[in-house]
C-alpha cells in the first residue's frame, strides 16, 4: 500500500465545515497517514487569519497594553469550530496556559505557533488519530536553520510508533530551548519533513488551488495549469515568486525522492499538480516552456571600469562590499568593461549609501550607475535545451510589443531566460510572453 503524507494549509481549516472537507479527504484513503495542520486561515475576505491576530496579541503584550480583548476573540475563533464538530476542546486550560505566557516575558514564535498546536489538536481529535506536537521532534540550529538530521532520525522515530498521527506544522524547538518557528508559509516545510521521515511515497499538500498554474492569473487571463513539473522547474519559478507552497519544502523530499501532490481541499477530485524529481522533455512536444513568472522591485548598479576582465579579484571585492552591508544580489551581468549587480530595491535603498561609499573607495571605477524600477521575468522549461530559437522569441514577443529589455541572464542549467525590464511594462511582457509560448 502506498503511504502519503498531508499538509492542509489554513484556508482548508478555517472553520468547522472545512475540517469536515479534510476529514473526507484524510480518511478516503487507507495510506493517508500522518496529517500536517495549519492555523485557521480565512473565513472571507473580511476574516483574520488566527497566527496574524496571536502575532497582535503578543505586540499589544510586549507593549504593555491590553490584549485580554484579542486573546478572547482568538478563544472563540477555536471553541465555534469545536462546538460545531462536537470535539471536546479545553479551552479554559489551553487558553490559561497562553495567558500565563503572555502576562511573563512573551516570545513571539512561541505565540505564533500556538494557531498550529491547537489547531493540530482539534483535528487529531476530531480525527480520532493521535496528536504529536514538533516541539519533541523538530529542531532549529543556533543560526535558525533546520537540523534535518537530527529531526529526521528523532521524528522517524516518533512516527514508526504511530499508525495515523496529526503533526503541528509551523514550528519546532530552537537551539536555546524555546519554541522556534520557520518563515511564514513553513508548514509546507514541516509536511515535507514529516513525508521524509515517514518514508511516504507521495507528499500532498493540500490549499486553496488545484496545483500550479503557467503564469499569474491576476495578470493573465485563465492561465494553463502546470500537471507536472520537476523540482528544478519548481525552484526556478519559485525563486521569482510563482509558487503555491513554501520554497523550502522542495529540500527534504528532493533527499527523499518523493513527489509532490499539490491539491485544492475544495476540490478534491481535480489531478492537481505534480511536482517530480526528475521529468523529461520531449523534443517533439509543442510545450517548450512550463511556466513565466516574475516579480517587481528591483535596482541595477553597474560599474564601468576600464580593463575591467584583467583586474583578478574585482567581482569578489564587489559582491563581498555588497555582502557586508546585508544585501543579497540576484544576478550579476558583465561584459569586458562593465558589470550590474541586480539586487532588491527595499534592502538597497537601506544600504545604498554604503554601498556607494565603499564601491568608490576600494574599487575606482570609471562609472558607478544606479538604475531603479526594474522588474524581473523568467521563462521557464526543461524543454528549452532542446529547442533553439527560444532566446529569439522571447525577445521578438518583447520587441513587437515595444518593451524594452534592460538585462538578459540564461541560467547554466538551460531551462530558463530571466529578463529585466521597465516595471511598467511588467504586465504588458507576461502576457505577450504567456501568448507567444502557450496560445
Amino acid at each position: 500500500m502506498k503511504t502519503s503524507a498531508l499538509k492542509f494549509g489554513g484556508s482548508s481549516l478555517a472553520d468547522a465545515a472545512q475540517f469536515r472537507k479534510v476529514a473526507s479527504i484524510v480518511k478516503a484513503h487507507e495510506g493517508r497517514v500522518f496529517t500536517v495542520a495549519s492555523a485557521p486561515g480565512k473565513r472571507n475576505k473580511q476574516d483574520t487569519k488566527v497566527t496574524d491576530m496571536l502575532y497582535a496579541c503578543y505586540d499589544l503584550a510586549v507593549a504593555g497594553k491590553d490584549y485580554s480583548d484579542q486573546l478572547l476573540a482568538i478563544r472563540k475563533r477555536f471553541e465555534d469550530i469545536a462546538a460545531e464538530l462536537g470535539v471536546q476542546f479545553d479551552a479554559e486550560g489551553e487558553f490559561a496556559v497562553i495567558a500565563s505566557h503572555l502576562a511573563s516575558g512573551p516570545r513571539r514564535d512561541y505565540m505564533a505557533s500556538r494557531g498550529e498546536y491547537l489547531n493540530s489538536k482539534l483535528l487529531a481529535q476530531y480525527l480520532g488519530y493521535d496528536f504529536i506536537d514538533p516541539a519533541t521532534c523538530v529542531f532549529f540550529n543556533a543560526d535558525g536553520t533546520l537540523d534535518a538530521n537530527k529531526t529526521n532520525d528523532t521524528l522517524g522515530a516518533v512516527l514508526a510508533k504511530k499508525d495515523k498521527a496529526v503533526v503541528a506544522g509551523f514550528y519546532g524547538t530552537g537551539a536555546d530551548g524555546n519554541i522556534k518557528t520557520f518563515s511564514r508559509g513553513g508548514s509546507d516545510v514541516t509536511g515535507a519533513i514529516v513525508a521524509r521521515a515517514a518514508k511516504a511515497d507521495v507528499y500532498e499538500n493540500w490549499t486553496d488551488v488545484s496545483g500550479m498554474l503557467s503564469a499569474d492569473p491576476r495578470i493573465v487571463t485563465s492561465p494553463r495549469p502546470i500537471r507536472e513539473i520537476s523540482y528544478k522547474e519548481l525552484r526556478e519559478l519559485s525563486y521569482m515568486g510563482a509558487s503555491v507552497m513554501h520554497e523550502d519544502a522542495v529540500f527534504p523530499v528532493m533527499i527523499a525522492g518523493i513527489p509532490i501532490n499539490i491539491r485544492n481541499t475544495n476540490r478534491p477530485e481535480d489531478d492537481g499538480t505534480w511536482i517530480v524529481p526528475h521529468r523529461k522533455a520531449d523534443p517533439e512536444s509543442s510545450e517548450i516552456v512550463t511556466g513565466i513568472a516574475g516579480m517587481k522591485g528591483f535596482s541595477s548598479i553597474r560599474i564601468e571600469k576600464a580593463m575591467l576582465n584583467n583586474e583578478v579579484g574585482f567581482a569578489a571585492r564587489l559582491l563581498e562590499i555588497i555582502a557586508s552591508a546585508g544585501v543579497s544580489f540576484e544576478h550579476v551581468p558583465s561584459s569586458i568593461d562593465s558589470m550590474s549587480v541586480i539586487v532588491d530595491s527595499e534592502d538597497f535603498r537601506a544600504a545604498r549609501s554604503q554601498i556607494m561609499e565603499s564601491i568608490q573607495e576600494r574599487l575606482s571605477p570609471d562609472a558607478l550607475i544606479v538604475d531603479t524600477g526594474i522588474a524581473l521575468i523568467a521563462v521557464v522549461g526543461i524543454g528549452m535545451v532542446y529547442r533553439r530559437g527560444v532566446a529569439a522569441k522571447v525577445f521578438s514577443a518583447l520587441a513587437q510589443a515595444d518593451v524594452n529589455i534592460r538585462m538578459i541572464d540564461q541560467g547554466s542549467s538551460e531551462i530558463n531566460i530571466i529578463v529585466g525590464i521597465d516595471e511598467d511594462d511588467y504586465e504588458k511582457a507576461v502576457n505577450v510572453l504567456y501568448q507567444a509560448f502557450f496560445s
